[in-house]
């Protein structure tokens, strides 16, 4: 699934009350982190990451690895903070926009 341009934006202004829920750091993304972005992902649909400092990686490769292993979609990289965003199976909470 690719997000249309209004469907991104939709997102963007959903994202921007949202605090981090993970904060990426100089150990970078562990299969142990990208399950736990995995699930929140499941019960939350729409998340912000931030990333630290320490981390040497590029934030949008780091995005885009992400979204690839969660099977989700990067709605935007603004600095050092990700949002992704993905679909719940179970427990749909957002509507997206149709054009």
């Amino acid at each position: 699934m690719s997000l249309t341009s209004k469907q991104r934006a939709y997102l963007k202004s959903l994202s921007n009350h949202l605090n981090a829920a993970f904060q990426i750091g100089k150990n970078s993304i562990t299969p142990e982190y990208t399950k736990a972005i995995d699930e929140t992902l499941e019960k939350n649909e729409l998340i912000k990451l931030g990333v630290l400092k320490n981390c040497m990686d590029d934030p949008r490769e780091l995005a885009e690895m992400l979204a690839e292993r969660t099977h989700s979609e990067v709605v935007m990289v603004i600095g050092k903070k990700i949002i992704l965003y993905r679909e719940s199976k179970e427990k749909k909470k957002i509507v997206l926009p149709r054009d």
